[in-house]
């Protein structure tokens, strides 16, 4: 099948709100398979990807030993009974999850352990941290971000701030979600603290949830201190500060956990995408005593579950993943080519070029704004850039609201040539 006729195929039966094709054929590409940081499509033409599809192929696209591992578990076990006759493999990653978060962390006898609950998708986790903060709190009210994107459920719906995802369905949320300004800098955290300490005093707030870094805001970076400053918070106010490590998770910002940057340590953790690097699996990680505080003992019939909760396969891959990560030490090679590719990313603006350029990021997730000289977003500009750099042979996708930050978020296995070559092209499209 020709990607032409797969997009008409997607055109005929898929909903139409999902996927966007340019009138002229220009976008998108229909992928044929992937390997490492390449990806060739239907046509056979072979594209450098500055995505890992999303950051969920942070070992690289089909990391040989994640596929086996994959492999080898359909053949033994393709499904198990989630809640009910569970698998090793649950079990192992249950235990890896809370070795990799809370038992690193560990600094005094409540922290010891973690607990999880196992989903499918990002969004999942988000819910399953909502639920237990309720639980555990009995405050239903949560403070998230401007700009902040934690899944598209009815329940993370509720946290997330993009309107163009909410105004559609906005008769039925219950609306339990109080945004605040997502800070970029130091001067902002004064007045954001007395935004926080207000909205805490007058609502019933049993969690603050925040990305460490906004992915889909446009690679927002925070000051060092706005994390410390939600953790005194919470601890001040009886609230429970969840991190949505999403996509910063798994050495993307050259640390395991971005939290680890400012030496903060939440009470709940979602994870997923490069959780498996490439199979639906997501986790919910949480202090032990608090998680065993909120949930019941399980008398038959769970609460909160799901049909394929803790997959075999997904579990297998997950625990491969952590192995290539740990064993090619991504998280400092992330830390690593992230110095060296801000440095490269400072040199894009250019003299004939008719945009301004802000570059940010840290480790392997970076981003360039491009600003037209009276301020406004310059989205167009961006926009065709990527769309001429996708001819060229590269994947890049845009972030921020207005769609004009040019996100590097690549395999954490991507060469520093590759990254230099990615960047050069990108000067040209500017110029």
């Amino acid at each position: 099948m020709t990607a032409r006729q797969t997009l008409q195929l997607l055109r005929d039966y898929e909903s139409r709100n999902i996927l966007f094709v340019e009138p002229d054929g220009s976008w998108p590409i229909v992928w044929e398979r992937a390997r490492g940081v390449h990806v060739w499509d239907a046509n056979g033409k072979k594209y450098l990807d500055l995505t890992a599809a999303f950051g969920v192929a942070a070992a690289g696209h089909a990391n040989p030993k994640v596929v086996r591992a994959g492999q080898r578990q359909m053949g033994k076990l393709l499904h198990a009974m989630g809640d009910v006759h569970p698998h090793v493999l649950k079990a192992q990653l249950a235990r890896e999850l809370s070795r990799l978060t809370f038992e690193r962390w560990a600094d005094a006898p409540k922290l010891k352990t973690g607990k999880v609950i196992f989903s499918n998708s990002g969004f999942e986790a988000v819910e399953s941290a909502l639920k237990t903060a309720l639980l555990a709190t009995g405050k239903s009210g949560v403070i998230a971000f401007a700009g902040g994107y934690h899944g598209l459920g009815y329940g993370a719906l509720n946290a997330t701030h993009r309107e163009h995802f909410r105004n559609p369905f906005r008769s039925q949320l219950r609306a339990f979600g109080h945004f605040a300004k997502f800070p970029l800098a130091k001067t902002d955290l004064p007045p954001l603290e007395l935004a926080l300490r207000r909205t805490l005093r007058r609502q019933k707030i049993g969690a603050m949830l925040v990305e460490p870094v906004q992915a889909r805001g446009g690679i927002n970076l925070p000051p060092p201190e706005f994390l410390p400053l939600l953790r005194k918070l919470c601890d001040e106010h009886g609230a429970l500060l969840i991190l949505d490590e999403i996509y910063t998770g798994f050495g993307r910002t050259g640390k395991w956990f971005a939290c680890e940057h400012s030496g903060v340590v939440p009470d709940l953790i979602c994870l997923g995408k490069a959780l498996t690097g490439g199979f639906p699996l997501s986790a919910c990680v949480g202090r032990a005593d608090l998680m065993d505080v909120a949930w019941p003992a399980a008398t038959g019939e769970a609460i909160h579950t799901s049909t394929f909760l803790g997959h075999p396969v997904g579990c297998a891959m997950a625990l491969a993943q952590i192995l290539e990560i740990k064993k090619l030490k991504l998280p400092e090679r992330a830390a690593e080519l992230g110095k060296f590719l801000l440095a490269e990313l400072s040199q894009v603006p250019s003299p004939k070029s008719q945009v301004i350029c802000s570059p940010r990021g840290i480790g392997l997730m970076a981003g360039v704004e491009l600003t037209l000289p009276n301020g406004k977003p310059a989205t167009e500009a961006a926009l065709t850039a990527i769309k001429k750099l996708l001819h060229r042979g590269f994947i890049f996708l845009p972030e921020g609201e207005h769609a004009n930050v040019i996100s590097f978020t690549p395999p954490l296995t991507i060469a520093k040539a590759q990254l230099a070559e990615a960047v050069f092209e990108l000067k040209k499209c500017l110029r």
